[in-house]
């Protein structure tokens, strides 16, 4: 009957977080596909160049509510309740001081920016435009992940989900509306893409309206070891975001020298694409932290490891179908996003497609491995994880694989990283969970 019951609990939260979490990966996908059909290859260039700055925002949100949810959580089930409040308030507070630092970058140094990250001149404008909205509307991206988790946490999964969804399409009819009937641009994919949380974090009011959340804001002091606390169960949330836009700078950087725009161009692609296959994992990954982090914290242990079990089988399973459609279709994919019928970004994109998206399997793993261990309060094993796949290991491996076999040695960089990680994962796994 328990068996039956962590199925059933696993497939519904899984099956909710998973497709709440394919919204958000919608917001940059649509831009792409616009972007695309608007504005060409230097649009993808441009957007590309400028999203690993949303990785960055995106990633001290996941942060914050990832960390704050998890202790939440762990918290409820062992009825500390005078502490949920306090560790509520204390993420607020954190989410406000990024909030403003994002927004100061916005509206002083988005050309510098730009020009950090790689612009030349003949897309620094229209990325210029793109990040400093992009950075304006930081605030809505980090709250509406701190909400999203924090509801999702307090027994009301089907919540989040509604209001990811209803914010992605949301932003997929306003990119239409804005760069084609009003002509709007860049400006107008940004914009759309920035709407959509504010309009997730409303369709999550409910929660609050009928009094339905176990956790309020209240009147205290910062804590930092509170905090500390925080950023250490959400920290590989932050490095598996951060990481993704320090590799896309370098890709794009050595990239840019070795096939130039049509290369950027041709990442771009395969990045976004990624983006939808990373959503799937971190939706599966989502979706067993509560369970797993409320089993912990009641002391079920065993029952941890089977909701583990549950979401490797789904991982793979998922991996095998979406390596088996990105091999077949890489050639129609990469014509979606190509209007300028470019051919040598064409031709770059099939092989990165093809060879990049083997990591699929091993990628979904990583992530797994690095969600339990943060949601058993065993930060530090998940910590290293996500160091080693996301800087320690990839960056070196690009570098010289690049250097021996080209744009080849690009695409095969990250399976190589991710395989290494998976093996290294599950060695730790079997020396502290036994």
């Amino acid at each position: 009957m328990i068996k039956k019951s962590n199925l059933k609990q696993f497939i519904k939260y899984v099956t909710l977080s998973t497709l709440g979490s394919l919204g958000v990966s919608c917001y940059i996908l649509a831009d792409t596909f616009f972007i695309s059909k608007g504005l060409g290859t230097n649009g993808l260039a441009a957007l590309n160049i400028a999203i690993p700055v949303y990785n960055f925002i995106y990633g001290i949100g996941l942060m914050l509510g990832t960390g704050g949810s998890t202790w939440f959580s762990i918290c409820k089930n062992n009825k500390k309740t005078n502490k949920i409040n306090s560790i509520y308030t204390n993420t607020i507070y954190f989410a406000v001081l990024f909030s403003v630092f994002f927004f100061i970058t916005g509206l002083f140094f988005p050309q510098s920016l730009a020009k950090i990250l790689g612009a030349d001149s003949s897309i620094i404008k229209i990325t210029t435009i793109y990040l400093r909205w992009l950075l304006l509307f930081a605030p809505a991206f980090i709250f509406n992940n701190i909400f999203l988790c924090f509801v999702r946490n307090d027994n009301s999964p089907h919540l989040p989900t509604i209001s990811m969804i209803v914010g992605s399409f949301s932003n997929i009819l306003l990119d239409y509306i804005f760069i084609f009937p009003m002509q709007m641009g860049i400006f107008g994919a940004i914009l759309a893409t920035g709407l959509s949380p504010l309009i997730s974090i409303l369709f999550m009011l409910p929660h609050w309206i009928k009094n339905k959340n176990t956790f309020r804001f209240v009147k205290t002091k910062l804590n930092l070891k509170k905090i500390r606390k925080v950023f250490s169960l959400g920290f590989p949330s932050l490095i598996t975001q951060f990481s993704s836009g320090i590799v896309m700078i370098i890709y794009n950087l050595i990239i840019l020298k070795l096939s130039g725009n049509a290369g950027v161009s041709a990442y771009g692609i395969i990045a976004n694409t990624t983006l939808v296959t990373i959503s799937v994992y971190t939706g599966i990954s989502q979706g067993v932290q509560p369970l797993i982090s409320n089993l912990y914290g009641k002391g079920s242990r065993k029952h941890a490891k089977e909701i583990l079990k549950y979401a490797f089988i789904t991982t793979v399973f998922i991996s095998l179908l979406i390596y088996a459609t990105v091999f077949i279709l890489a050639n129609p994919i990469t014509s979606v996003f190509n209007s300028e019928n470019n051919i040598l970004m064409q031709s770059i994109s099939v092989e990165g497609l093809r060879l990049y998206f083997i990591s699929s399997p091993f990628t979904g793993l990583n992530i797994i491995f690095s969600t339990y261990f943060t949601s058993i309060e065993k930060p530090i094993p998940s910590h290293i994880l996500t160091l080693l796949r996301g800087f320690i290991l990839i960056i070196p491996i690009v570098y010289i694989f690049s250097f021996i076999w080209g744009m080849t040695g690009i695409w095969l960089a990250c399976p190589i990283a991710e395989i290494t990680v998976a093996a290294a994962g599950y060695f730790i796994y079997r020396k502290i969970c036994k």
